[in-house]
């Protein structure tokens, strides 16, 4: 069985309400991320990887991509997290942005 990905399932399991402004700001970054529908289902299970860590997928109030953030200050759950982010982006070629000494990235999309 295959799953469909809509941005309205997007919303949910990244825990965002479903209304009218977040539907038009999953769908902009959707857009914007090259490849997206290949690595979507993916996207959701690095969130959920990302919990223990204090760390998320999210929706960006500053560019229309997805970002991957960690609001962590442990030191070791830090260096996991970008090692997690990391062995993701590989394993689905997946192209990021790196924001310079910030727990985040910008998932550009498909390289």
């Amino acid at each position: 069985m295959q799953l469909e990905i809509t941005p309205e399932m997007i919303l949910s399991q990244l825990e965002y309400t479903i209304n009218e402004s977040s539907l038009e700001q999953v769908q902009k970054a959707i857009e914007n991320t090259k490849g997206f529908v290949n690595f979507a289902k993916h996207l959701v299970s690095l969130n959920d990887n990302l919990k223990h860590m204090d760390a998320f997928v999210a929706l960006s109030n500053t560019s229309e991509h997805f970002k991957i953030k960690s609001e962590n200050k442990n030191e070791a759950m830090l260096q996991e997290f970008h090692e997690t982010v990391k062995k993701w982006s590989d394993k689905y070629n997946i192209s990021l942005e790196t924001i310079p000494n910030k727990s985040v990235y910008y998932i550009l999309g498909i390289k």
